[in-house]
């Protein structure tokens, strides 16, 4: 019998742990976490392997002997596109303009079996506890954004890019896939850069997406406070604050906010 390879933790957060063994990569869930929502993320990232996207290939989905779930995927060696960035900061623009080509690439692909995302961002935004009339106008805001069908990440990010041996691009985690509006994702990434404190990069970013898309920086920026709305739900106290400004910001804060970074 061939002895096992031994296990490299890639990552461990509050309610899940990340390693590689044997080849594969596997997501352990904590006892708590939500089975419906890992039988989701599975479903997720099997859909998204049909439309031809380069993902890591999903393996299986397991109980282990200790009773936590586990999604068992192909392990891509190499480094996240944000290792690279931030280990060679005189490439990030370089790595920037790959970073949005890779997220063109995705938008451009389509998953009809896959939840809307206006569905999913009115559903979060009923579960916060902002005023109803707050609630109100934000579920009209997004009845007014233009109907799209793009296949939108929902978490894209350089950490959830993988680059291997080879150069060849892995996009993962697909937790929070949806179909939806390009701008919706754009808008998701560029706010994440924010709230982590990258100003510059986050600039950069926004910058990039609008010139290779072709999507005015305006229409980007109107999403955030609809999406600002959906991550406060998750109640991470280092974020209450910037969040709740993007909430209450309408179109003039939103262009101030942009020409302060």
């Amino acid at each position: 019998m061939m002895e096992k390879e031994k296990i490299i933790i890639l990552a461990k957060r509050d309610n899940k742990t990340i390693y590689a063994q044997d080849g594969l990569c596997y997501k352990v869930f904590d006892t708590d976490y939500n089975t419906a929502d890992i039988l989701n993320e599975a479903l997720n990232q099997a859909r998204v392997e049909e439309s031809g996207l380069m993902v890591p290939a999903l393996r299986e989905v397991k109980v282990l002997e200790d009773g936590r779930w586990a999604l068992v995927s192909d392990f891509i060696d190499g480094k996240t596109l944000e290792e690279m960035m931030d280990e060679e900061p005189e490439k990030e623009d370089e790595y920037i303009g790959r970073f949005v080509d890779l997220q063109l690439e995705m938008l451009n692909k389509r998953c009809p079996l896959l939840n809307k995302h206006r569905d999913k961002m009115n559903r979060k935004i009923s579960q916060t506890d902002l005023s109803a009339t707050l609630r109100y106008d934000l579920h009209n805001r997004i009845e007014a954004m233009p109907r799209h069908n793009c296949l939108c990440h929902g978490d894209f990010n350089p950490s959830n890019v993988m680059i291997d041996r080879n150069g060849d691009a892995y996009i993962g985690d697909w937790s929070h896939a949806t179909q939806g509006n390009e701008e919706a994702d754009a808008a998701r990434t560029f706010m994440m850069f924010l709230v982590e404190g990258k100003k510059e990069r986050a600039k950069k970013y926004i910058d990039c997406f609008s010139e290779k898309s072709g999507c005015p920086i305006k229409d980007i920026l109107n999403w955030l406070p609809i999406l600002a709305a959906s991550q406060s739900v998750k109640g991470i106290r280092k974020q209450t604050g910037f969040l709740k400004s993007l909430i209450y910001m309408d179109e003039k804060g939103l262009e101030e906010l942009y020409a302060q970074l």
